[in-house]
């Protein structure tokens, strides 16, 4: 006789009731297993695999046991299906579709013990979808039902339930306040206030022991008792429940609870939550902030925006240009990526001479400042700016080149800033620079450019600045001045270790054979190339990587002048 493997499936849409010895899942199994023993003449055999869903919904297939079930069904291991009610498998039209497909696909068949039909035949199948379509019809009527009943208890200012906030405790379903808890939570919001960030008020909250709600469960396990996570405080202090009010969606609503906070200390935290928000986006609130972070531009239109790597420890930002266009090659070298710290120093700095201009900031305000006394106190203004400019905080600068310039484009010869002049007559009048970025706000008929004459040398992926009348000014490049003091420093230990193979003398050093070969060679450059070096007097696409790529220079000094683009 042939044996007909019998998969039973049951499901329980709550939790209630599973720890009973005899519950809802076995009362389901035996109806199942008596149908099947009462088809043994046929063969059919019930598995001894379990397939029991408990608190799971019939509205959706993400349940542990019918996934085993379907995996299952795929591998071969099972010929029929069998179900207490076809909405024990599920309650979804849509999902039955698919599951009676893959069982099609295996040649399983599908029966219901309290429902007679077979899923072999159409009328079968027609009479499982229709079952099907009112089981879904009920559980999307019973769902708006449900959803009603929130809305309008919730419109009541009724707590519909949940775990209680630190502050209230539960009882008769209500929530009412907890005064140890209620203290703690004022403490909070104040402190908020006064710390100015979540993550200093967290820092605070965890040196005074202060922790979150302790809960005990049914099963008598504790919870809570911890450390707030910064996260968690946020969403306290965004929880309207402690103004006294039921949120439902986007509304709230007069609560039947007593407030914990009340109005002015309440709307003092929301305003601080919202000047917070508005700095992260605008990246002043960050300790080392990119200070031309949406303003740079190329001379394509390309945005520069700002990255950073990390070689040894130490950190290296720059502005990268976003046209994956680029080439190095051509007459108008496109930006690929220029030093953060130089394009910056050119642009404060040249705002810090604006403002310090009397008879170009006048110029530049004109419009602005018609009597003499207005053009006193713009002048007045912009001269403490100026002088205070270099004791700023970075968030600070950040925040006034936001507010007063439009767009910086970095071009071939020049620097360019575009100046808003009426935000700049904002600026000085109130001193205070917490304006909405000048870039993201409509552009102004009249602006005034600030120029700086500047070249771009490219130097490998890196694009370096040359101002006009500033190369006698030039910084030393720091990796090329340590590749000439490193190279002295080996040329003169030579005496000490004389004797010593070349692999020796590297180990000596900490560096390897081929490098401490070109290192060496750099004792034989020129003097005045070396003296140019370590004044920083240099080419500026001579670095310390295209230095010692290759360091078998010609021995005439000339000629190593000209390969090295002295000359």
């Amino acid at each position: 006789m042939l044996r007909i493997r019998c998969a039973i499936y049951t499901r329980k849409s709550s939790e209630e009731g599973l720890e009973q010895e005899f519950n809802s899942l076995d009362a389901q199994r035996e109806s199942c297993e008596a149908y099947i023993k009462s088809q043994r003449a046929e063969g059919w055999v019930p598995l001894p695999e379990r397939y029991d869903d408990g608190g799971f919904s019939g509205g959706t297939i993400e349940r542990p046991a019918l996934k085993h079930l379907l995996d299952d069904v795929k591998a071969g291991r099972v010929d029929v299906v069998v179900v207490y009610k076809v909405d024990r498998l599920t309650r979804a039209l849509s999902d039955f579709v698919r599951m009676v497909e893959t069982f099609d696909a295996h040649s399983v068949s599908f029966v219901s013990v309290t429902q007679q039909f077979n899923t072999t035949s159409s009328m079968g199948r027609l009479t499982l979808n229709v079952l099907l379509s009112f089981a879904q019809f009920e559980r999307e009527v019973t769902g708006e039902r449900i959803r009603d009943k929130i809305a309008a208890s919730k419109k009541k200012g009724m707590w519909m339930g949940g775990l209680p906030p630190l502050g209230y405790d539960v009882k008769d379903r209500k929530l009412v306040v907890n005064e140890g808890e209620a203290k703690t939570v004022r403490r909070i919001f104040q402190k908020y206030v006064e710390a100015g960030s979540v993550r200093l008020l967290k820092n605070a909250l965890d040196s005074e022991g202060i922790v979150s709600k302790v809960r005990k469960t049914r099963t008598g396990l504790v919870q809570g008792g911890k450390p707030i996570a910064q996260g968690a405080l946020y969403l306290m202090l965004q929880n309207r429940i402690y103004l006294g009010e039921i949120v439902h969606k986007d509304k709230s609503y007069p609560g039947e609870h007593d407030a914990i906070v009340d109005r002015p200390l309440w709307d003092r935290a929301q305003a601080k939550l919202t000047s917070n928000r508005v700095d992260r986006q605008n990246g002043t609130n960050a300790q080392n902030p990119s200070l031309l972070a949406g303003l740079l531009y190329g001379e394509r239109g390309e945005r520069l925006t700002p990255t950073h790597a990390v070689k040894k420890g130490r950190r290296y930002r720059y502005y990268v240009s976003q046209n994956r266009e680029d080439s190095p090659s051509g007459d108008s070298p496109s930006i690929r990526r220029i030093p953060a710290g130089d394009i910056e120093h050119i642009v404060t700095r040249r705002m810090q001479e604006f403002l310090s201009d009397p008879a170009e900031l006048l110029g530049t305000l004109e419009a602005h400042a018609p009597e003499a006394i207005d053009q006193k106190n713009f002048l007045g203004a912009a001269a403490s700016l100026a002088r205070g400019w270099t004791d700023f905080e970075r968030s600070r600068i950040r925040g006034m080149l936001l507010a007063t310039i439009f767009r910086i484009e970095v071009l071939k010869t020049s620097v360019n800033i575009h100046i808003a002049p009426s935000r700049l007559a904002k600026v000085l009048r109130s001193g205070r620079v917490e304006l909405p970025p000048a870039h993201q706000s409509p552009r102004e008929e009249t602006e005034s450019v600030l120029s700086v004459p500047a070249q771009l040398k490219r130097t490998g992926m890196e694009m370096k600045i040359l101002i006009s009348g500033d190369s006698g000014k030039n910084k030393p490049d720091s990796s090329l001045v340590r590749l000439i003091v490193k190279a002295h420093t080996v040329r003169e230990s030579l005496p000490a270790c004389s004797g010593m193979e070349l692999s020796e003398l590297a180990k000596h050093h900490g560096v390897g054979d081929s490098y401490i070969s070109r290192l060496f060679r750099l004792t034989f450059l020129a003097p005045d190339i070396t003296k140019a070096i370590l004044e920083g007097r240099h080419p500026p696409e001579l670095t310390g990587v295209r230095l010692m790529r290759d360091t078998r220079f010609p021995l005439d000094w000339d000629e190593q002048r000209r390969v090295l683009g002295f000359i």
